[in-house]
């Protein structure tokens, strides 16, 4: 099993925060991530929650913004927090655009070349992520949930989708919920998976669930102000898709709350708490 490298680590409410790199056989290349470890760790393994966070952003962002530690350390969750891609693999034009490439892996497991070569991220994220975490931290691995904010949302939902034994609860903050038919997504599912679209169905959660519901209630919050809302998110579609299966949905619109983490601040409590009374019974 691969070694990780501590980058740093500070004392926050009790536990510790911690960021880490390693060397990713998925991905071929080095990655980081962050780990919360609540105070309980120190005496006893505990249950584990993924974030995956959106475009543009690190392994610090929600760390660092979100206040999630507080609810973490009261509930004796460990949270996990990927980068959204590889870095500085040397491809030609991962660097060139906000949206695609370096901050935009999407979570799928390129299949185009040149992206194949590194860009794993579904694979990363469902089997090398949580063996490496299960190596080296005291989780209890049949206790794992897992959330995310727009495209992280987005790989959330499909990661619990097509793994629920693995990810026993999921939610998701504005994620981008119908991703074939909205322009970031079918600009990242065309370049790292090509165009035959029944090869996109596996990375859309609306696609998916009209064929693998999650056990659990899925629960998404989603800012009326949100500025991609309407072109891009497109939460209805999944609600849709849910109602037509039967898959328990509780998703809320919050008045006025925009894309940003001053959304997801206000609300990470109440995620929190739902993946505690799943992982924490």
């Amino acid at each position: 099993m691969t070694d990780i490298n501590l980058i740093s680590e500070y004392k926050c409410f009790e536990g510790t925060q911690g960021f880490y790199s390693h060397r990713s056989q998925a991905c071929n290349i080095e990655m980081r991530f962050a780990v919360y470890q609540p105070p309980q760790a120190r005496s006893q393994s505990v249950p584990v929650l993924y974030f995956l966070s959106g475009l543009t952003c690190t392994e610090e962002n929600f760390i660092a913004k979100a206040g999630a530690q507080r609810y973490a350390a009261e509930y004796g969750l460990m949270l996990v927090v990927p980068d959204t891609s590889p870095r500085n693999t040397g491809i030609v034009g991962e660097d060139k655009d906000w949206d695609f490439g370096t901050g935009a892996g999407f979570y799928v497991d390129a299949t185009e070349e040149p992206w194949r070569s590194h860009y794993q991220m579904y694979s990363y994220v469902v089997k090398e992520l949580p063996a490496l975490i299960a190596t080296h931290f005291p989780i209890q691995s049949e206790r794992q949930g897992i959330f995310g904010h727009s495209m992280g949302g987005h790989g959330a939902l499909v990661c619990a989708l097509r793994n629920p034994e693995l990810f026993k609860s999921v939610s998701a903050f504005a994620p981008i919920a119908a991703p074939m038919q909205c322009a970031w997504g079918q600009k990242a599912f065309t370049n790292y998976l090509g165009t035959d679209k029944e090869t996109w169905r596996n990375y859309d959660a609306s696609e998916l669930v009209l064929n693998r519901q999650h056990n659990s209630t899925i629960i998404i919050d989603q800012g009326t102000a949100d500025k991609f809302l309407s072109q891009q998110l497109l939460p209805e579609i999944f609600e849709r898709a849910c109602d037509r299966v039967g898959q328990q949905l509780t998703l809320r619109f919050q008045a006025g709350y925009d894309h940003s983490y001053y959304f997801i601040s206000t609300f990470v409590g109440d995620h929190i708490r739902h993946h505690a009374a799943v992982l924490c019974r």
